[in-house]
C-alpha cells in the first residue's frame, strides 16, 4: 500500500477520536457547563446529524476542487473545530462546534474513499478502503482510551486541545504524501449526480447500509451496562473488555476488505449474517462473562467487517452518479444508522423487554438488511425513485 495511503489514515484518526470521545466525557461536561447527562449526550446526536448533513452538501460543493485540495480543507474545518470545542464558554457554543467539526467527517471519509481507491489496482479497492478506516479502528483503541484519560485528569478542554493537534499533524502529512489529481475534478451537475443516487439500486444500499450498522450502535450505544448489570464486570473492567472490542475492529476491518476484493456480493451477505449471528448469541453468551469477552471482540469484527464491502458495494451501484458524492452519501448512512441503533437500544431498555434483550433485537437490523441486500441485488428493477438513468446492473 502506498505511503499516501497512510496519511488518510491519519486523517480517519483524528477524525475518529473526535467522533468518539465525548462517550468517555459526559459526566465532566456535564458539570463543568450544568447541564445534565442527558443533554451532554446530545452532543453525540448533534455530531451525527453534522455528518448526514454535510457529508452530501460539502461534497457537492467542493465537487470542482482538486480531491487534496478538498481533503485539505476538511482537514482545516476539523482543526477549526476542535479548537472552538477546547474553547467554548458553554454549551450551545460547544454543541454548534461539535456540529461544525462533523461537517467535515462524511466528506472526508467520502472523498477519501475514492482517493485511496485510486492509488490502488483495481483488485484492491476494498483492502484500500479497508487501510484507511483502519485510523478509525486504531482511534477506538488508542485515542477514545487516551483522550477519556486526558479529559478526567486535565479537563474535558485539554482533550479537544490534544485533538486540534492530532488534526495538525494529519493536515502535514497529507500536504507531503497524498498526490495531486491525475485528473480533472468532476464538473457534473450535482442534480444529475444527485439523480443517478435516487435510483433504487443505490437507495437500496443505502438502506443496506444504515440497517446493517444499526445493529452495531443499537448494542455499543449500551455496552457498559451490559457488561456491567447483565455479565457482572466491575466498572473498572469495561475498559479493558473494550480493547477486545478495538482490536475486533481492526481485524474485521481489514479482513472484510480482503475478502471484497475476491467477491464483493458474497462478502456483503456474508459479513451481515455474521453480524446478526454475534448479535443473537449475545442475548443469551453476556450471562457469562468469558462469553461476554470473546463475543465482545466478535462485534467489533463482525461490525467492521461490513464496513469496506458496504463502500464498495454502494460505489459499484452509483452509475453515473459522482463517486465522491455516492461515498459521502453512504458515509451518511453510516451515521444514520447509528443514531437509528442507539435510539432503538434505548427503547428496547426504557419501553421494550428491557436491556437484556437489547442484543436480540439489534440482530433484527442486519437480518432485514440482508433482505434488502438480496432486493439490491437482483440484475433489474422496474422501479426507479428519482429521474435518471435506468438500474445499473449488478455488481459482485
Amino acid at each position: 500500500m502506498p505511503l499516501a495511503l497512510y496519511a488518510l489514515t491519519a486523517g480517519a484518526f483524528g477524525i475518529g477520536v473526535t467522533e468518539f470521545v465525548i462517550m468517555g466525557l459526559l459526566l465532566e461536561v456535564g458539570a463543568d457547563l450544568g447541564v445534565s447527562i442527558a443533554s451532554a449526550g446530545l452532543l453525540i446526536s448533534g455530531y451525527a446529524l453534522g455528518v448526514v448533513v454535510g457529508a452530501p452538501v460539502l461534497t457537492v460543493l467542493t465537487a470542482r476542487w482538486p480531491r487534496k485540495t478538498v481533503l485539505l480543507a476538511l482537514m482545516a474545518i476539523f482543526i477549526a473545530g476542535n479548537a472552538a470545542c477546547a474553547l467554548a464558554p458553554g454549551y450551545g457554543f460547544l454543541m454548534a462546534a461539535r456540529v461544525a467539526t462533523a461537517l467535515a467527517h462524511g466528506t472526508f471519509f467520502g472523498v477519501g474513499s475514492v482517493v485511496a481507491t485510486g492509488l490502488v489496482p483495481s483488485d484492491r479497492k476494498a483492502s484500500a478502503i479497508a487501510v484507511m478506516f483502519t485510523g478509525l479502528t486504531v482511534a477506538n483503541i488508542l485515542g477514545v482510551p487516551l483522550g477519556t484519560w486526558i479529559g478526567q485528569h486535565l479537563g474535558w478542554r485539554a482533550t479537544f486541545a490534544a485533538v486540534t493537534l492530532v488534526g495538525l499533524a494529519a493536515f502535514t502529512v497529507i500536504a507531503a504524501l497524498v498526490p495531486r489529481d491525475r485528473a480533472a475534478p468532476e464538473a457534473g451537475d450535482w442534480r444529475t449526480d444527485l439523480a443517478a443516487i435516487l435510483q433504487a439500486p443505490v437507495l437500496l444500499g443505502l438502506a443496506t447500509t444504515v440497517l446493517g450498522y444499526a445493529g452495531v450502535f443499537a448494542v455499543f450505544t449500551y455496552i457498559a451496562p451490559l457488561l456491567t448489570r447483565i455479565s457482572g464486570f466491575q466498572p473498572a473492567a469495561v475498559s479493558p473488555v473494550l480493547l477486545v472490542f478495538g482490536v475486533g475492529l481492526i481485524a474485521g476491518n481489514l479482513v472484510g476488505g480482503r475478502f471484497a476484493d475476491r467477491n464483493l456480493l458474497a462478502t456483503v451477505f456474508g459479513t451481515l449474517a455474521a453480524l446478526a449471528l454475534v448479535l443473537a448469541a449475545m442475548t443469551w453468551g453476556f450471562q457469562a462473562p468469558v462469553a461476554a469477552v470473546l463475543l465482545t471482540g466478535l462485534l467489533g469484527a463482525a461490525g467492521f467487517a461490513t464496513v469496506a464491502p458496504l463502500q464498495v458495494w454502494v460505489l459499484s451501484r452509483a452509475a453515473g452518479a459522482s463517486q465522491s458524492l455516492a461515498s459521502s452519501f453512504n458515509i451518511a448512512a453510516f451515521n444514520l444508522g447509528n443514531a437509528l441503533g442507539a435510539w432503538a437500544g434505548g427503547a428496547v431498555i426504557e419501553h421494550g423487554p428491557g436491556l437484556g434483550f437489547v442484543p436480540l433485537v439489534a440482530a433484527l437490523f442486519p437480518a432485514t438488511a440482508i433482505a434488502v441486500a438480496a432486493l439490491a441485488a437482483r440484475p433489474s428493477r422496474p422501479f426507479v425513485a428519482g429521474r435518471g438513468a435506468g438500474s445499473t446492473p449488478h455488481a459482485g
